[in-house]
């Protein structure tokens, strides 16, 4: 019989970064206004329960995988960032659209929704550490710099979904594009049939290892750039022959595993199958098994036989999610150390509970909106990724 599924030990600080205070690695370090429920309401389901029920359709729930099953519970869709940003767009007689997730998906779901809908975010502190790596002032400065060494006009940059809505609109005023983890290929490919170059934002694993394992690019061909570097820490020769500019940002999840993570378990556990996200470090990619996007995982683990063994590198809200929802299959999170998205898990039952009571009394909290221009040309990029063949 297969071990049940027994959650790691949360560190000492994994519980300070999932408690109510500050996070300095967050995109907007503030608290909601107003008086937040007790977490220990034990009236918290219902009370989310019957706010839904008297909001009806006006209000639409997004609910990313990443989130806690306090909260999953009540989302209407769950998915990835992309797919949570079209859903909502897709709904657009929601007046309301509550998004249990972090602030730049949060930003997509604004630009992708009409002017007369609300997206709202239930705790403005869930940022994305990975996002806030790349920043509008720092990026101009590298693209200055390529402009200063004639080699801009032959670079496109790229960036990831997970980055601000600054970012996205930079890309889209520089005939650029948006990616997902399950695109990132084909948007390179176009990348590449525009310029010779790519400037890849913000996330460096995931433009190295899709460069590198599905292009057939070399190690060498990708540089790093530092942002708090002059020059982002390279020499003109360097960005000239690079044919990937990597900027210097992950996840601080997804980062977090190793080669030692993956030797470990394979040692502990004969015949595991080790999943991992490609935001993971090019080591630990290159001795998994498979890899893929947080969708691709949940199909992964749904197709695997009976009695199979996976060690997934992914957020263990996830990773939970899946070994309680396949008893018949042996589950385990690839690192023994507690590794929640922090800023993710502010989204909490009582924030939510506020955020859906706060509507039904009339008043429209913790609404996030993008500056027109900014949404516009944040969208011109996303339209350039839903384009691609």
């Amino acid at each position: 019989m297969n071990a049940p599924w027994v959650e790691p030990s949360p560190t000492a600080t994994a519980l300070l970064l999932l408690g109510r205070g500050g996070d300095p690695g967050t995109e907007r370090g503030v608290e909601c206004p107003g008086d937040l429920p007790a977490p220990s309401d034990p009236d918290l389901v219902a009370r989310a329960a019957a706010a839904r029920a008297a909001l009806g359709d006006r209000v639409f729930v997004l609910g990313h995988h990443y989130q806690r099953d306090e909260v999953i519970q009540f989302a209407d869709v769950t998915g990835d960032s992309f797919k949570l940003a079209r859903e909502a767009a897709a709904r657009p007689d929601a007046e309301y659209i509550v998004f249990c997730g972090v602030h730049f998906m949060a930003e997509s779901a604004d630009i992708l929704t009409s002017g007369r809908q609300a997206v709202i975010l239930p705790d403005l502190a869930a940022g994305c550490s990975m996002a806030d790596m790349a920043v509008l002032s720092q990026v101009e400065t590298a693209w200055e710099l390529l402009q200063d060494l004639g080699i801009a006009g032959e670079t496109v940059p790229v960036t990831y979904m997970n980055s601000s809505a600054d970012i996205k609109g930079f890309v889209g005023r520089n005939g650029g594009v948006v990616c997902t983890s399950s695109n990132a290929k084909r948007a390179l490919t176009w990348a590449y049939e525009q310029g010779q170059k790519v400037l890849f934002l913000p996330d460096q694993h995931l433009g190295r290892n899709t460069a590198v394992l599905e292009m057939g690019f070399s190690l060498d061909d990708c540089v790093l750039y530092d942002p708090h570097k002059p020059n982002g820490g390279l020499t003109p020769e360097q960005l000239r022959a690079a044919k990937m500019i990597l900027w210097r940002g992950h996840c601080s999840v997804h980062g977090r595993f190793t080669l030692d993570s993956v030797n470990e378990i394979r040692e502990r556990v004969p015949g595991v199958n080790v999943l991992v996200h490609p935001e993971c470090r090019h080591e630990v990619v290159t001795a998994a098994d498979q890899v893929g996007s947080t969708e691709y995982i949940i199909r992964a683990i749904e197709a695997a036989p009976a009695g199979s063994a996976w060690a997934v590198g992914t957020e263990l809200n996830l990773v939970r999610r899946l070994a309680l929802a396949h008893p018949d299959k042996q589950i385990m999170f690839l690192d023994r150390a507690v590794c929640y998205c922090s800023t993710m898990n502010r989204i909490d039952l009582p924030h939510l509970v506020w955020a859906l009571e706060e509507l039904v009394a009339g008043r429209v909290v913790n609404q996030i909106t993008v500056d027109p221009v900014t949404a516009h040309h944040a969208r011109v990029a996303l339209d350039q990724m839903l384009a691609l063949p």
